[in-house]
C-alpha cells in the first residue's frame, strides 16, 4: 500500500461508546472490539517479476562473469537455454521506462547473488537462474556488481518503484559431497537418526536449549566432504561448516525428505539449528541496511520447518522497520493449490503472505479453460483460510504463470489448440483482467506482456526479451504479434502490453478495484459470467466487476448493495450508464471473453442499524484438524465487517481476525493447544454507519489430531520389507505413533512405534510370513486417546516384474515415431543405454488399435519416469503429449494406459 493511503487502513478499534446499547451490543469494556478488516502494508502493488539474465544485456563485458571463454567454465552460452544468455542489471536500468510503462510499482528480481557458474551433474547447466548460490554477499558478476545494484535501486526509488529480492534460506549450491558417493538417495531419520558429536542419538525437533555439537564423521547418515579447493568457497564463512547441513541425500519432495533432503544435490541447510536461523537473518538484514531493498520473495518455503519461519519472519521484518522500511513486505513460495495448507504459513507460520498458487490454478481454469464460473466463486469463498489477526488474503501476490511452471500464454495455447491468435489473446487478456480486478497484488512475469508462450516450465519459460539465439526459443509462436524471438521484444504497442498498462491505469484511478472489499455476486454451473463487487469502505462506492469466460455475449442481472441507483462504465465495452432495479440488481451485457466494470455514482446507503448476528457451533475444519471453523450468520445484505475473538483454556480474549465479506467466518488455529482444551468464541458485526451488534458466545473444544498413512500406496503392491509412514495433523513433538498390521482380514498385531517427526515410520518385514501373491495386508496408525488412521490396504506382490508396459492410443492410429523418453532407477541398463531425447523407446507392437511399449526393468519398486513424444519433439500437443514429466510404479501398476491429449496415467483401460 502506498504511503499516501496507509493512514486509511490502520487497524484501529472503533469507538463504540455512546452507541445505542442492547444486551448484544458490543461495548468498549466487556464485549469484542469491532475492527476494520486489515489492509497490510502492501495491497496495491503491481509487480514485474524478471529474470535478470533474460531481460536486457546492458554490458556485454560481463557476459562471462570474468571467467574463461569456455561455457563449461563461465556458464555463458547464448545458444543454450540452460546457460547464461547475457542479461544483467545494467540492462534493467536502461529499460526502467519500459517496465514502468506497464504500471509497475515493484520490480521483483530472481536471485542475483553469486552462483556456482556450472553444475556438470545438471545437464550440464549453469546458474543463470540464481538458485545455486555460493556467495550471499555479492551480486553475481555475470549480472553486474553491488555498486550496479545500488544504482538500480536508487533509480527505481527515484521513479517511485520498489525493488524486491528473491531470496533462498534452505539451500546453497551443490558443493558438499559424500564419502559414500555423490547425490545419494534420501535416508530417513528412522533408518539413521542424527547423533551428537559424542555419538548420542537425538531428534532435532525435540531439542530444547543449545543445539548439540555435531561431527561430520559420526552425526549424519552420509559423511559430508569438501573438495580441497572448495573448502572456503561459500560466503559468509559459516556456510562452509558441513555440520550445518542435513546431509541425508536427495529429496523425493514427499514426506520427511521434503524438509530434510537435498534438491537435486543442492546442499540443504540444517534450518532447525539456531545458528542457521541467525546466519540467514544476518545475511538478509545486511541487504536491507546497505541497499534499501524493499522486500523479499522467499524460495521453497514449504521445504523448511515452521520454527524457522516463526523466528526468521518477525525478526527480519522488525529489522526492516527499524531501518525505516515501514512497508517492507515478504512473501513465500508455497507450491501448492490447497488453501488450508498455503494459509498455514501466514497464520501459524507468522509470515506476511505467500504467493497465491491456488489463484493461478483457479485463474487458468476460468480464463484459459473456460471452466464453470461456480468454481471461481468457490475459490474466492475459501479466502477466509487466510484471515487472522495480522494478515489476510488482500496482501497475497497473484500470478498467472512463472519461471518454474510455465507461461500463461503457453497454457492458453495448450488449453485451446488450434483456436488461433485472436482467441488466445482474448483469453490471455481475460486472465490478466481477473488478476488485476480481484483481491491481491498482481504479478506480471516478464515477457508475458509481449505474448511469450513456450511449451512448458523451467528452461522452456525463460526466454530473453532481447534477441535470442536459442533454437528452442526461436521455434516459439508469440501471441498478438508477428515478431519472433530472433529480434528484441520491447514493443509498447503490443496488445498485451497496452492491455496491462490500461489495467494498471484503471486500478490506479479507482483504488477500490485493488484493495476494496471484495464480495461474490454471481456465478453458474457452466461457463459464462462471474461477477463480484469491490467497495471503497471509506467512500462507500461500489464497483461491479463482471467477467465472461464464454465465447458468446452474456446478459446477466448482478446483485448490488443499492436499488434504483446509477452506475458508470469505468472499464470495458458496454453502455456508458446503467441503473439498478428495485431489487438492487444491475443488468449487464458482457461481450465474449471480456470484462466490464461499473462504478456506483454516489455511495451505498448508510445502514440504519447493525444487523442481527449469531455464531454457529464451531467445528473442526475438514481439511485441517488444527483449525476450528467459526461462522457468523449475519441477517442483512449491506456492507458489514465481522470481528472474531477467542478465549483458549479460560485465558484472555484474543482477536482471531476480521472478515469483510459474506459468508463471514474464520479458521482459528488451535494446533498449539492440547486436545480437549475448552475454547470460547465471540464476534461483533460492524455496519457501514458505525453501528455494532455482538453475538452470544459459543463454545468448543480443541479436536484430537488426525493420522494419515502416506505409504505404502492404497491398493499397491508390496514385498519383503515394507515402509509404513504416517503423518499427524496437527504435528506435535510429543506424538508417539504406533502401527498395526492385519493379514487377510485377520487380527491386528503390533508392528512398531515411532516418535520422530515430522513423519512417523516403521519397517515391516513380511518375508517371514510366506504370503501368497495377492494376499491383502492392512495397516493402521494409532495415537494415544483412541486416535486411529483410516486403514490402508495393499496386496502382497509376486516375484519382481521384469517388464513394464505402456499402452498408448491415438484415435487416428498415426503412431509413426511416437516413443517414450525414459529415465530412473527402475530401468534396465539396456534401456538407459539406448534412450536419448532424439531417440525415444520405440513401440513394441500395435494391438487392438493401441501402441504397446514393453520396457525392461531392473527394479519394479522405483518409478518409471517418462515423456511421450516424437524424436526431439517438445511442443505440446504436436510433438509431445501433455502432463509434463509423468511416472508410474511398476510394483503397483506394471501396465498403464495413455490417451492422446490426456495428461492422466490410467492404471486400467480408460472407461473400464
Amino acid at each position: 500500500m502506498s504511503v499516501r493511503r496507509a493512514a486509511a487502513a490502520l487497524l484501529v478499534p472503533l469507538v463504540v461508546a455512546g452507541l445505542t446499547t442492547t444486551a448484544t451490543t458490543a461495548t468498549a469494556g466487556d464485549g469484542p472490539r469491532a475492527l476494520h478488516s486489515l489492509r497490510g502494508p502492501v495491497t496495491d502493488e503491481n509487480f514485474y517479476f524478471v529474470m535478470a539474465d533474460r531481460f536486457a544485456n546492458g554490458d556485454p563485458g560481463n557476459d562471462r562473469g570474468g571467467l574463461a571463454d569456455d561455457p563449461l567454465v563461465s556458464g555463458f552460452d547464448p545458444t543454450k537455454k540452460g546457460f547464461y544468455n547475457g542479461g544483467d542489471l545494467a540492462g534493467l536500468r536502461e529499460r526502467l521506462d519500459y517496465i514502468q510503462g506497464l504500471g509497475t510499482t515493484s520490480i521483483w528480481l530472481t536471485p542475483s547473488f553469486t552462483n556456482k557458474p556450472v553444475q556438470p551433474e545438471d545437464g550440464p547447466s549453469a546458474g543463470y537462474h540464481g538458485y545455486w548460490i555460493t556467495d550471499f554477499t555479492r551480486i553475481d558478476p555475470h549480472l553486474g556488481s553491488n555498486a550496479e545494484l545500488a544504482a538500480l535501486v536508487d533509480d527505481a526509488h527515484e521513479r517511485g518503484m520498489k525493488v524486491y529480492f528473491d531470496i533462498i534460506t534452505n539451500h546453497t549450491a551443490d558443493v558438499i559431497g559424500y564419502a559414500q558417493g555423490a547425490r545419494r538417495p534420501y535416508t530417513s531419520k528412522d533408518v539413521s537418526p542424527y547423533r551428537t558429536a559424542s555419538g548420542e542419538v537425538f531428534d532435532d525437533r525435540d531439542v530444547e536449549g543449545a543445539f548439540p555439537a555435531l561431527d561430520p564423521a559420526t552425526s549424519f547418515p552420509y559423511t559430508p566432504v569438501l573438495d580441497p579447493d572448495e573448502r572456503d568457497l561459500k560466503v559468509p564463512a559459516w556456510l562452509n561448516d558441513v555440520t550445518l547441513y542435513h546431509n541425508r541425500g536427495d529429496t523425493t519432495f514427499t514426506g520427511e525428505d521434503s524438509q530434510y533432503g537435498d534438491f537435486f544435490g543442492l546442499d540443504d541447510l540444517f534450518t532447525e539449528n539456531p545458528r542457521v536461523v541467525d546466519g540467514m537473518a544476518e545475511i538478509y538484514e545486511r541487504w536491507i541496511a546497505d541497499f534499501g531493498i524493499d522486500g523479499f520473495r522467499i524460495d521453497t518455503m514449504k521445504h523448511v520447518d515452521d520454527a524457522f519461519w516463526t523466528e526468521f519472519g518477525p525478526r527480519v521484518l522488525r529489522f526492516a522497520r527499524e531501518q525505516g522500511k515501514r512497508e517492507f513486505f515478504m512473501f513465500g513460495e508455497v507450491f501448492d493449490t490447497t488453501k488450508d495448507y498455503t494459509s498455514h504459513f501466514t497464520t501459524a507460520g507468522r509470515m506476511q503472505a505467500v504467493l497465491d498458487f491456488p489463484f493461478q490454478d483457479a485463474a487458468r481454469t476460468f480464463a484459459s479453460r473456460g471452466g464453470p464460473t461456480d468454481a471461481l466463486g468457490e475459490f474466492f469463498t475459501g479466502d477466509d483460510w487466510y484471515t487472522d489477526a495480522d494478515s489476510n488474503v488482500y496482501s497475497l501476490p497473484t500470478f498467472l504463470g512463472n519461471h518454474d511452471m510455465g507461461r500463461f500464454g503457453g497454457f492458453v495455447v495448450a488449453d485451446n489448440p488450434g483456436q488461433g491468435d485472436a482467441e488466445w489473446v482474448s483469453r490471455d487478456r481475460l486472465g490478466h483482467e481477473l488478476m488485476y480486478f480481484a483481491r491481491g497484488n498482481p504479478v506480471i512475469y516478464y515477457g508475458d506482456e509481449q505474448g511469450f508462450t513456450g511449451p512448458g516450465g523451467d528452461q522452456d519459460a525463460r526466454q530473453t526479451l532481447f534477441a535470442s539465439r536459442v533454437p528452442e526459443y526461436l521455434d516459439d509462436d508469440l501471441l498478438g504479434t508477428d515478431a519472433t524471438h530472433a529480434g528484441d521484444n520491447y514493443d509498447r504497442r503490443h496488445p498485451l502490453y497496452r492491455s496491462i498498462s490500461r489495467l494498471a491505469e484503471v486500478t490506479a484511478a479507482h483504488p477500490a478495484l485493488r484493495d476494496g472489499v471484495q464480495q461474490h455476486r454471481l456465478s453458474s454451473a457452466e461457463s459464462g459470467v462471474y461477477a463480484f463487487s469491490r467497495t471503497d469502505r471509506a467512500r462507500g462506492r461500489e464497483y461491479v466487476v463482471a467477467l465472461n469466460n464464454s465465447e458468446a455475449p452474456k446478459t446477466v442481472a448482478i446483485p448490488t448493495y443499492t436499488a434504483g441507483k446509477s452506475y458508470k462504465l469505468v472499464y470495458g465495452t458496454g453502455s456508458g450508464r446503467l441503473s439498478t432495479s428495485r431489487d438492487g440488481t444491475l443488468t449487464v451485457t458482457v461481450p465474449a471473453l471480456s470484462t466490464v466494470v461499473y462504478g456506483l455514482n454516489g455511495r451505498i446507503p448508510r445502514s440504519a442499524g447493525a444487523p442481527r448476528i449469531s455464531l454457529a457451533p464451531p467445528v473442526p475444519a475438514a481439511e485441517s484438524r488444527g483449525r476450528l471453523e467459526v461462522t457468523a450468520d449475519v441477517r442483512g445484505s449491506s456492507l458489514y465487517e465481522v470481528s472474531f475473538e477467542a478465549r483458549v483454556g479460560g485465558g484472555r480474549w484474543q482477536p482471531v481476525g476480521t472478515d469483510d465479506n459474506a459468508p463471514y467466518r474464520v479458521f482459528h488455529d488451535v494446533s498449539g493447544a492440547a486436545p480437549g482444551t475448552p475454547v470460547e468464541y465471540r464476534a461483533v458485526v460492524l455496519d457501514n454507519a458505525g453501528h455494532t451488534r455482538a453475538a452470544a458466545p459459543v463454545r468448543a473444544t480443541v479436536p484430537a489430531p488426525a493420522l494419515t498413512i502416506e505409504a505404502p500406496a492404497e491398493g499397491g503392491g508390496v514385498r519383503g520389507t515394507v515402509e509404513v509412514r504416517a503423518v499427524a495433523d496437527p504435528e506435535r513433538g510429543t506424538h508417539v505413533v504406533r502401527f498395526e498390521r492385519s493379514v487377510a482380514g485377520g487380527a491386528w498385531t503390533a508392528v512398531g512405534s515411532d516418535d520422530t517427526s515430522p513423519a512417523y515410520t516403521v519397517f515391516d518385514d513380511l518375508s517371514a510370513l510366506d504370503l501368497a501373491p495377492g494376499t491383502p495386508v492392512a495397516y493402521r496408525a494409532l495415537l494415544a486417546g483412541g486416535v486411529s488412521s483410516a486403514v490402508r490396504t495393499v496386496r502382497y506382490a509376486g516375484p519382481p516384474a521384469a517388464t513394464a508396459t505402456v499402452r498408448y492410443h491415438r484415435p487416428a492410429g498415426d503412431y509413426g515415431e511416437w516413443g517414450l523418453h525414459l529415465w530412473g532407477d527402475a530401468l534396465d541398463q539396456s534401456v538407459i543405454d539406448q534412450v536419448t531425447w532424439d531417440d525415444p523407446w520405440p513401440v513394441t507392437r500395435i494391438e487392438d488399435g493401441w501402441a504397446v511399449y514393453e520396457i525392461p526393468l531392473a527394479d519394479d519398486t522405483t518409478p518409471v519416469n517418462f515423456i511421450m513424444h516424437l524424436p526431439g519433439g517438445d511442443a505440446v500437443p504436436d510433438t509431445r503429449e501433455p502432463g509434463g514429466d509423468r511416472s508410474f510404479l511398476p510394483i503397483d501398476t506394471p501396465q498403464v494406459w495413455l490417451r492422446q491429449g490426456d495428461p492422466a496415467v490410467y492404471p486400467q483401460p480408460p472407461g473400464s
